[in-house]
């Protein structure tokens, strides 16, 4: 089993400075909104898939002040992992933008960031880092995955995979360069700037590597649908029949080299279209799945509760399945997904969220997780960027936390303290 036993931010959107111990069990993080609840659990959920679940240009994750004065940005967890101890260390080091008409800075108001990951001191690349501990994070936004549009499902899929083997993160790394280049020439190609017969490399590029991941996600659907039957049965009742089906952009075959050839058809069949329009139409990139009740679409009809049980239903197929596969269960985030619940469904959730090692929960309110956890989880209320240890009857200590791992000394602490930047404590 695998767990984070600490998790130190510096810098990090409003937890600046951060020391945190962490252990096996359920901990609940509970406060006002916009305190620092769901930051914490993006910090941990970064540290198991190397980028932010929030952010869409990495730059936002470092708070403003630390930008202007050029500080770093640093999230430092430790891995308790069959015996061993890992420490993962993604930091942000902002760079300044220059401005191209004056040549000059922008005063902090505009930055790049150069990211770094290491893993026990060495420098590792994002690919290297996912696999190494597993996560799955269940969000109040996860409704999307019902009703939201096919990139939000894509990325279900693709994370769920990479973190169960890395040759899929691989694959798919290849695939969308060959996207890029095979865009980049069809707009030359229309433009006049380059020959038809190169596209031909191409396409043989695409329909090799798309193929395989069409067929890896079609074996990943096989198995997350019956698990995604149960999990809903057990939260909905068995009165609806819920079915999952997987619709990719190329037809679907016994094998991956039937695929090919269908893949080879339906991108000649798409040819037309990607010379009035020069982005390539076919491959995995277009994929998507619906979930359906009764026969029903619930991307069209499901009703906001049952769209979230849903999306409920997906992230504990999501946790099993890489239970299963890797032979350890993830780390369970919940960032204020019992929101909109009934009690029962509630409970049923929460025992079986925290059947695994390590399940970290926030809420705005105390009273929807303490009937179920009662003294078995700790608590820590979160108000303006600090932690602070509770009880389960909101009663906050005198002093935020910051605690230093067990069995740590003294000196260790101190050396590793001192180490705490990008280039040197890594």
């Amino acid at each position: 089993m695998a767990y984070f036993s600490r998790l130190r931010l510096t810098n990090f959107r409003n937890l600046t400075h951060l020391d945190l111990g962490l252990s096996p069990g359920v901990a609940v993080y509970y406060g006002p909104n916009a305190q620092g609840k769901t930051t914490l659990l993006e910090a941990v959920y970064l540290l198991c898939i190397a980028r932010s679940f929030r952010a869409e240009n990495e730059r936002e994750v470092v708070s403003f002040a630390a930008a202007k004065d050029n500080e770093q940005a640093l999230v430092d967890g430790t891995v308790e992992k069959e015996g061993q101890r890992l420490r993962v260390i993604i930091g942000y080091q902002p760079t300044p933008r220059v401005n191209q008409n004056s040549g000059q800075d922008t005063n902090g108001l505009a930055y790049n960031v150069r990211k770094e990951i290491r893993v026990n001191r060495l420098r590792r690349t994002a690919g290297e880092l996912i696999g190494e501990v597993n996560g799955v994070l269940f969000s109040a936004a996860d409704i999307d995955l019902i009703q939201g549009p096919p990139s939000g499902r894509r990325r279900f899929l693709d994370i769920l995979l990479s973190q169960a083997d890395s040759s899929y993160l691989k694959g798919l790394q290849r695939y969308h360069r060959v996207v890029q280049q095979r865009n980049q020439l069809l707009r030359l190609l229309r433009e006049g700037r380059a020959n038809a017969d190169e596209l031909t490399f191409w396409d043989d590029e695409l329909i090799r590597e798309g193929s395989w991941i069409t067929w890896r996600r079609y074996e990943a659907m096989r198995e997350l649908t019956p698990a995604c039957g149960r999990h809903h049965e057990e939260l909905s009742g068995p009165d609806e029949t819920l079915e999952i089906e997987y619709r990719p952009s190329v037809q679907l075959s016994r094998d991956v080299g039937e695929i090919e050839e269908n893949f080879r058809q339906a991108l000649a069949a798409a040819a037309h279209r990607e010379r009035a329009r020069p982005i390539t139409a076919v491959g995995p990139h277009r994929d998507d799945f619906n979930t359906m009740i009764d026969g029903a679409d619930m991307a069209t009809f499901a009703s906001r509760g049952q769209a979230r049980t849903l999306a409920l239903t997906l992230r504990l197929a999501e946790a099993e399945f890489l239970a299963t596969v890797r032979g350890e269960g993830p780390v369970v985030l919940l960032d204020d997904a019992l929101s909109e619940m009934d009690s029962s469904r509630r409970h049923r959730l929460l025992e079986k969220a925290t059947q695994y090692e390590q399940a970290l929960i926030t809420t705005t309110d105390l009273d929807q997780v303490k009937d179920f956890f009662g003294s078995k989880a700790q608590y820590f209320y979160v108000s303006n960027g600090e932690i602070w240890p509770s009880d389960q009857f909101g009663k906050v200590g005198d002093s935020p936390v910051s605690f230093v791992t067990a069995g740590a000394t003294a000196g260790e602490a101190a050396a590793d303290e001192a180490g705490h930047t990008i280039d040197e404590s890594v």
